[in-house]
């Protein structure tokens, strides 16, 4: 399924920039410059999630959010804007935004708001998500957070299961460090940092006794798990 994004930046070359990068991960992105065209493409088009900045012509982020949730309640809204006052993004949730970005921000992060968002409204199968994945010599339990090597069976805290998980999804591709933090810890500070390293010093002593499994730690990007 590809998931369709309204996108309403009134600012071109970082609209191009965004749409560019988010058509590549496969979203299909419905731009608009001012907030009158993206209240319009909104009604005909039907999108999955929308993305507003508040700064635009003849129709404000905030006003268009508004307009947005008297057609549909529960369409995730993410804000982006350079208004970073308190008083700002208290108004962004309170006109319906379920999310609030500062510019700049990374696209990176940008994406995994979107996921986390489309997850979290119901628009992804979890039926389809697998309980158990095999990889190696090893199976990951997600629901019963248990991690079974050839050796042993361990029991798992939720981040281990999600950062393995994670891992998982990008086998012998590299996970980018800030999406593993702000997917699992939420942000990117540097004591989320320290702890995810923690965390995956713990995870390869638990994989020591697959030799069919590898984790690589990537210089300045993040890791891959190659197996």
């Amino acid at each position: 399924m590809t998931y369709k994004i309204l996108y309403a930046e009134d600012e071109p070359f970082l609209a191009q920039i965004v749409s560019d990068n988010l058509k590549g991960k496969g979203y299909d992105v419905l731009r608009a410059s001012d907030g009158q065209t993206a209240l319009k493409l909104f009604k005909t088009a039907k999108p999955d999630i929308c993305i507003l900045d508040i700064m635009m012509p003849l129709k404000d982020g905030y006003s268009l959010a508004e307009d947005i949730r008297k057609v549909n309640k529960t369409i995730p809204i993410i804000f982006v804007s350079a208004k970073s006052l308190e008083e700002d993004v208290v108004k962004g949730f309170k006109t319906g935004g379920n999310d609030y970005m500062r510019k700049p921000f990374s696209v990176v992060e940008l994406t995994v708001r979107i996921e986390a968002l489309l997850g979290r409204t119901g628009n992804q199968n979890e039926g389809d998500k697998q309980s158990e994945i095999s990889f190696g010599k090893s199976v990951l339990d997600t629901v019963g957070q248990q991690l079974r090597t050839p050796e042993a069976t361990y029991d798992l805290s939720y981040r281990e299961t999600a950062l393995i998980e994670l891992l998982l999804k990008y086998r012998n591709n590299v996970l980018e460090r800030q999406e593993a933090l702000i997917k699992i810890w939420g942000d990117d500070t540097i004591y989320n940092t320290n702890s995810m390293n923690v965390f995956m010093t713990h995870i390869r002593k638990l994989l020591k006794d697959d030799p069919d499994v590898q984790i690589m730690s990537i210089r300045g990007l993040g890791y891959k798990l190659i197996c």
